[in-house]
């Protein structure tokens, strides 16, 4: 009892730094970018309010904004599918008793410790010399181009850590639950579909989620990758708003509306996705 009483009384006391650091950090330029979007700016200190003009901007200005917003939930669905079916493989792969699993493990989570910007650039040089050599052409060539190579790097990166978290899951699920399946006749699949995803399915909403938000919010990559080459064909949400801001004139406004749908959209979906995946992980 004495320890409950000391925790409560010195509890806002080492909660006090965090909550100002969080709050300066995040709170307070979270409600500025939100009342931004509804004025002119060049500066935080000469905002002028416009109401909503700058929203009304943003979607019947040019077809740009809506362009990126379809190409980003294409991307963003296709990636996620092939994120999570490939790294649960490789997870049921590297937990079987094969040797040097380990090895394996640490080469297929590297990937996920190179940056965005470096690796976009690579990629991109190791792409066009592929396209270079079979069609004489390159990334920008095509949309098809970007749109397969993003997924590709995107995936290329992902993948190994998503499968440790699949990895860590796998590992938990009870033996005496696969040795019943097995005592049952059970088949592979039977025992993939019936025992092993139910097991893990708070793994699944775990990794659907990171997949989720990370493709969604894509800017390093799209950006080194093809820059949204060819004519803003493979510009994803972040990287057209980052333009808005930074390469139109007199856009700072919009940009920053374009930013708050931006997040608005993302967490609704992620909101979602969420209250899906959980809502099968009960009934698992």
């Amino acid at each position: 009892m004495r320890v409950s009483t000391y925790i409560k009384k010195w509890f806002p006391v080492f909660a006090l730094p965090t909550f100002l650091a969080f709050t300066l950090a995040f709170i307070v330029p979270f409600g500025m970018g939100i009342y931004l979007s509804f004025t002119s700016f060049r500066t935080v200190t000469d905002a002028r309010w416009v109401g909503v003009s700058n929203y009304v901007t943003a979607f019947t200005e040019n077809s740009d904004f809506l362009h990126a917003l379809w190409f980003t939930v294409q991307f963003t669905v296709v990636s996620v599918v092939l994120v999570n079916v490939c790294a649960f493989a490789l997870a049921l792969l590297l937990t079987r008793a094969i040797k040097g699993t380990n090895i394996f493990r640490a080469i297929f989570f590297v990937p996920n410790l190179i940056g965005g910007i470096v690796l976009g650039y690579v990629w991109r040089l190791l792409i066009n010399a592929i396209l270079g050599k079979l069609f004489a052409q390159d990334i920008t060539y095509s949309a098809a181009y970007g749109f397969w190579g993003l997924v590709v790097v995107v995936n290329w990166q992902m993948i190994g850590y998503m499968m440790i978290i699949y990895i860590a899951a796998l590992q938990n699920v009870p033996g005496e639950v696969m040795e019943a399946a097995d005592i049952d006749a059970a088949g592979f699949w039977a025992k993939l579909f019936h025992v092993t995803i139910p097991m893990v399915v708070s793994s699944i909403t775990i990794c659907t989620f990171l997949t989720l938000s990370n493709c969604l919010k894509l800017f390093d990559q799209n950006l080194a990758l093809t820059n949204g080459a060819p004519q803003n064909e493979t510009e994803g949400l972040a990287l057209n708003i980052f333009r808005t801001f930074y390469n139109v004139r007199n856009h700072q406004g919009v940009g920053q509306a374009k930013a708050v749908v931006f997040f608005v959209f993302v967490a609704v979906i992620a909101y979602l996705q969420l209250r899906l995946t959980r809502s099968k992980e009960v009934e698992g």
